[in-house]
């Protein structure tokens, strides 16, 4: 099993996370949390969904140039 490219998930889960709160906040926002609890909220459940989506995007991202046949 290979090591996780880390700067490369750094940079995936900065772009993940970045799109999945403004979309979260967004939506939370339109419908009427706009209490800071709330947002808040949003933004810790937002950052906690981009860590396997960035993880996910990291493999998938790392394994492009890796196809190397022996």
């Amino acid at each position: 099993m290979k090591s996780l490219n880390f700067p490369l998930f750094s940079m995936m889960y900065s772009i993940a996370s970045t799109v999945i709160i403004g979309v979260l906040m967004i939506v939370a926002l339109v419908i009427g949390y706009d209490d800071i609890p709330d947002i808040i909220m949003v933004a810790v459940v937002g950052a906690v969904i981009a860590l396997p989506v960035g993880f996910v995007a990291t493999k998938k991202v790392g394994s492009i140039g890796n196809n190397k046949s022996e």
